[in-house]
């Protein structure tokens, strides 16, 4: 009972409200049976400690407009209270109303001061902005100043939802939407701005190991790119950092390791969506030295957060 788990749902009342009322899929899923007890029964059949819970995508969609700003309140409240209740065993990435700026700000310092909430957790993009919009920039300048550790989780945006039909969104526009994201935190100079912020990525950065060299390139031909970013590519790629959920696999890991490396990998699970327990077999069945499979399991996760759910 080692491991941390930074990509692990939660799914309280109002978030599966909104679910159910919009008939998305996942509320005919897990989403509408999970409970606490659900997480920690998963958690301990994989030798999970403690798992940081954030909202899955997409988020507050689902919800009413009027109602996005208290239910956003009420899940990060719920987060709370759970780990509470089960201390030791979780922590929260707490979720913002984006793209309510103003709203966000004041849930930022709920989430952080009252909560104690151990980061913030956005996802990749809302409607038709990335992160790195400066419609979003006073945001990032506040989880700057405060140093936090920011979860991020994909999503789909306006341009690409239900772009082939039958095929669901996370299967391509998920993995693409986080390079999206990245690249725009890159490009328009929010990283250099905020160099403080500890991103997360979710799932090795989706599709980042393969097309890490374009957005090395674009700022080698780009000398607007190049003013904005601040140092290169491939040093600020490495400074982030990036979950296993769904990439354990030979092919995922070999181009993360080249990429990243091992002190930039945390253990993620994807659960309750996911096993943990698969999620794990694959990480152990790749050949990872001792030493290394457990930087990846609970090392790197320990000093990249600054307490452990308590």
């Amino acid at each position: 009972m080692h491991r941390i788990d930074v990509h692990h749902h939660l799914f309280p009342p109002a978030f599966v409200a909104g679910l159910v009322d919009s008939g998305h899929y996942l509320s005919r899923g897990i989403a509408k049976g999970w409970t606490p007890r659900v997480s920690i029964e998963d958690m301990d059949a994989a030798g999970v400690a403690t798992a940081y819970t954030s909202i899955t995508a997409p988020g507050f969609d689902v919800v009413a407009p009027q109602r996005r700003v208290a239910a956003t309140r009420e899940c990060n409240e719920f987060g709370a209270r759970m780990a509470v209740d089960h201390r030791g065993r979780f922590g929260l990435f707490a979720s913002l109303p984006l793209p309510d700026v103003d709203a966000s700000l004041k849930e930022i310092a709920y989430a952080l001061d009252v909560l104690k909430a151990d980061g913030i957790g956005l996802l990749t993009s809302y409607r038709d902005k990335w992160l790195g919009d400066p419609a979003f920039a006073p945001v990032m300048d506040e989880l700057e100043r405060r140093k936090v550790v920011v979860y991020v989780h994909p999503t789909t945006p306006d341009c690409c939802r239900n772009l082939m039909d039958g095929i669901p969104d996370w299967v391509i526009e998920f993995p693409v939407d986080t390079t999206r994201t990245i690249a725009s935190l890159l490009f328009s100079g929010t990283i250099a701005r905020c160099p403080n912020i500890r991103f997360i990525f979710a799932h090795l950065g989706g599709i980042l190991p393969l097309v890490a060299s374009h957005l090395t390139r674009a700022v080698e031909v780009d000398p607007k790119l190049a003013s904005r970013t601040g140092k290169n590519i491939p040093e600020m790629l490495k400074a982030f950092h990036y979950d296993t959920a769904l990439r354990a696999n030979p092919g995922a890991l070999k181009a993360a390791l080249e990429l990243i490396g091992v002190p930039q990998m945390l253990f993620g699970t994807d659960a309750p969506l996911r096993r943990s327990r698969d999620q794990l077999q694959g990480l152990l069945d790749h050949g990872f030295s001792a030493q290394d499979l457990r930087r990846i399991e609970c090392d790197n996760a320990l000093a990249l957060l600054s307490r452990r759910a308590r």
